[in-house]
């Protein structure tokens, strides 16, 4: 019989390889902890001096900077110049990489540190000319403004020269370094602010051109609704507060206001102190709230003044909170970074806010062009003007974009869907922007916050006023264009003059009020021009019911406080979700078979009071069978929506339905019942509906319980820091990511997954030191700052901060105090 012979591994062999086994975790657990410690020394390098002395160059005498609990700096000097250079340098301390960035996105100078992924968003930022147009306006700008930025630029730039080995965290990630500050940067950020706020409507006026084709004039007319009887004109005072008379439709049996139960907010709560609609995520709304009431509705007899911009979140937050003092200028709130003043906020006798007019600024005009290139003008055929822009792209070859520009604007097909025809964009950026802010930071009452609004040229805004002697007012500002032919809702010819601007607006002409006898003026983006109303200000008004909601807690003839403009700003009632939910109940109770799934939803939402609170199920489930009902309404005439994403986005389907007042036709279609838009496979609007919630109920994100399926998931808030937040070992420190939340895009507390109050602002005109502010995550965007994130949790709970003012104030919240003086 055989010996078997023992082989295999030597034994040494086997301990060297069980000893690495046995290292290995701890070599990477010690190489883990170096980068750690690496990426910590790197940011903390990054954290500015807050107190002490600085050597800053630029200044020629010595400034104050007194910063208090949450790092919100109150800036003090001898001179204007040295304040701008000091607002300069001081936003850089907090700021400088957002600043950076922002400035890069506003002149498509993002794919040079980034590579090709984001070529997409430069050719259109290059296309639109945004760092074009802001040269234009540095031409326009007067001598005083100049300087001013100059003097920002060379705060900025101070930072960033003494600061080239300790920039932050995310120069060192992307490994590059800022570029030299210029005054033209400052307006490119403006210029992006305009984009924001008054761009969008020229891509609604294409679709509504594709769906006016398929669908006819009068189907179109109810889907473009333009008005509602709920609309609340800031003019037009209502001479008995409990009147709810109708505006332009006589049916207003449908709406009961009477609301003084639980889901009023002033009542009920206690202070303490780049995404679009899918179908499954909740419509992406832009909203703002401003309003102001007279010393009548108050517990101190003087103005309460409110605002909350509602924008798209990111990270940090936009706004940077300052208090800036130099001889008669005294002027608290909030600030672009990028930008010098104030933008936002009140001084020592005024206080002012804004929420967004959506004036039509931009015009489609089809250009006529020949195989010479010329395009057609009615003096003939021109030859377009050429503006050559070279796009830098990291590790790839530079790109090169001619264009054309004819008398209108810029050809924008490249950046159309789809696009063949040769649309050229008039746009009232193009005109240049007057910069007009430290009139406004200095305006000591009504007359010269008028004189200086009417120089604002763009975005257009509703501005609210208020002042210490307890004077309110309202009014319009911005350029909105006159036109010869039409209100800019559709393309338009350019062979031709029939749709030429003939001039703006008049200032004097646009909608204002000044103390109205009602005591209360509010603003939210909806309709602000009376019947009659001469001029086309907007095709394209937002849906009324925030601002509905706001005069209805505003003329209930409670005196209030603070504490109560801040539960409203925080008010999650939602009239219009609460009106659909209603009809929903009914047609399922008249339906002739609905299933017990759908019987459950009814349910639901039949004692529901219409808040859109974060832990219930109904406002899922009516806002799921609205759009399920959107649905139903329109696939039958626009046809199904896309399969997949590669489906061409010019592919007309129901989704392609996008308008602010889509809530207010689809709340017609439900009061009337039009049989014009029953499909024709439901034999009633009450089998339609059900459909709805059938539908609804039945999707695969909808749990078996439906009690279950809360709204704060559905309407989840995130934000998210775009380079840190790629870093699994830091991303859930560096932004506060995805939570839960109440409200809705409709409600008073408008917000959406990446949407919502960028700030949230009471000026209190009795006592300007018990005014409040805060912005959404902190003043710095330093990571590992102390205010990097400390003012997440009064944002996301509703609570707030006062914002010291006077220099008494100012002194005894101070936590940090630096003096800059002049370099040597």
């Amino acid at each position: 019989m055989g010996t078997l012979t023992a082989t295999g591994v030597p034994v040494s062999r086997r301990s060297t390889g069980i000893r690495i086994l046995l290292w290995l975790p701890l070599i990477l657990v010690l190489l883990m902890a170096g980068i750690v410690a690496y990426a910590y020394f790197v940011a903390r390098s990054a954290l500015p001096q807050l107190d002490g002395t600085l050597r800053v160059k630029g200044l020629s005498g010595a400034v104050k900077v007194t910063r208090d609990a949450h790092g919100v700096p109150a800036i003090e000097a001898a001179t204007l110049e040295d304040l701008f250079v000091a607002q300069g340098y001081v936003t850089a301390q907090d700021r400088l990489w957002q600043m950076d960035i922002m400035r890069r996105f506003g002149a498509g100078e993002l794919s040079e540190i980034l590579g090709e992924d984001t070529l997409k968003i430069d050719r259109e930022q290059r296309i639109l000319g945004l760092r074009a147009a802001a040269k234009k306006t540095l031409e326009l700008a007067s001598p005083r403004d100049r300087s001013f930025f100059d003097a920002y630029a060379r705060g900025v730039n101070a930072f960033i020269d003494g600061h080239q080995s300790g920039l932050p965290i995310e120069f060192r990630i992307l490994k590059y370094r800022p570029k030299p500050w210029q005054a033209e940067d400052s307006i490119v950020i403006a210029n992006q602010m305009v984009k924001d706020l008054n761009y969008y409507t020229f891509g609604d006026t294409l679709a509504r051109e594709k769906i006016l084709a398929k669908l006819g004039p009068e189907l179109t007319a109810d889907l473009y609704v333009n008005r509602s009887w709920h609309d609340r004109p800031p003019t037009v005072m209502r001479e008995d507060l409990n009147d709810e008379q109708n505006q332009g439709d006589s049916n207003s049996d449908d709406e009961d206001d009477e609301d003084d139960g639980p889901d009023n907010a002033v009542t009920q709560h206690k202070t303490r102190g780049l995404e679009i609609w899918t179908q499954h995520t909740p419509e992406a709304v832009n909203g703002s709230n401003d309003w102001v009431v007279s010393g009548t509705h108050t517990v101190t007899g003087k103005p309460l003044l409110s605002n909350d911009m509602h924008l798209g979140h990111q990270m940090p937050n936009l706004w940077y909170e300052a208090h800036l003092t130099s001889g008669s200028l005294d002027v608290a709130g909030v600030t672009l970074p990028g930008m010098p003043y104030v933008i936002v906020g009140h001084n020592q006798r005024i206080a002012w806010g804004f929420t967004n007019v959506g004036p039509t600024v931009t015009d489609a005009f089809i250009e006529n062009l020949n195989a010479e290139g010329a395009y057609q003008t009615p003096q003939g055929w021109q030859q377009p003007e050429h503006r050559q822009e070279v796009i830098h792209v990291k590790g790839q070859p530079d790109v090169t974009l001619d264009v054309k520009i004819t008398r209108h604007g810029p050809i924008i097909t490249d950046i159309l869907p789809g696009g063949t025809r040769q649309v050229a964009l008039r746009w009232t950026l193009y005109d240049g922007l007057h910069m007009m802010f430290f009139d406004v930071d200095t305006a000591q009452n009504w007359e010269e916050f008028r004189k200086a609004f009417s120089q604002l040229d763009a975005p257009g805004q509703n501005v609210v006023y208020a002042d210490v002697d307890g004077n309110i007012g309202y009014q319009a500002t911005g350029h909105v264009p006159i036109r010869a032919a039409g209100d800019g809702s559709l393309p338009v010819s350019g062979a031709d003059d029939a749709h030429e601007w003939k001039g703006y607006i008049p200032f004097d002409k646009l909608p204002s009020i000044y103390n109205p006898p009602s005591g209360v003026i509010a603003t939210a983006n909806a309709r602000i021009t009376a019947d009659g109303y001469p001029y086309s200000i907007s095709a394209h008004w937002e849906a009324p019911w925030r601002t509905e909601r706001i005069y209805h807690v505003l003329e209930s003839g409670r005196k209030f406080g603070p504490a109560d403009m801040l539960a409203l700003e925080n008010d999650v009632h939602s009239e219009n979700d609460l009106f659909a939910a209603e009809r929903f109940v009914y047609a399922i109770d008249h339906a002739a078979k609905p299933s017990a799934r759908a019987r459950q939803a009814a349910e639901l939402m039949r004692n529901w009071d219409g808040r859109m609170l974060a832990a219930s199920a109904a406002p899922t489930i009516a806002a799921r069978s609205a759009q399920e009902l959107t649905r139903l309404l329109l696939e039958p005439r626009l046809g199904p929506g896309p399969n997949d994403s590669k489906q061409p986005e010019t592919t007309l389907s129901w989704e392609s339905y996008h308008w602010q007042m889509r809530t207010v036709w689809l709340q017609n279609v439900l009061l009337h019942q039009p049989k014009r838009w029953l499909p024709e496979k439901y034999p009633s609007y009450e089998e339609l509906l059900t459909s709805a919630v059938e539908a609804a109920v039945s999707e695969p994100e909808a749990p078996q319980d439906l009690a279950s399926w809360h709204w704060g998931a559905v309407n989840a808030v995130e934000i998210e820091h775009p380079v840190l937040g790629k870093i699994p070992l830091v991303q859930r420190w560096a932004a506060p990511g995805i939570k839960e939340q109440s409200g809705s895009g409709y409600t008073v507390k408008a917000v959406t997954r990446h949407h919502g109050p960028s700030e949230r602002f009471t000026a209190n005109l009795a006592d300007l030191d018990q005014s409040t502010l805060n912005t959404v995550t902190g003043q710095s965007g330093n990571f590992l700052s102390p205010y990097y994130m400390d003012q997440w949790k009064a944002w996301y709970e509703g609570s707030t901060f006062t914002l010291p003012y006077t220099s008494r104030a100012v002194e005894t919240s101070g936590v940090h105090r630096l003096v800059l003086e002049p370099a040597r």
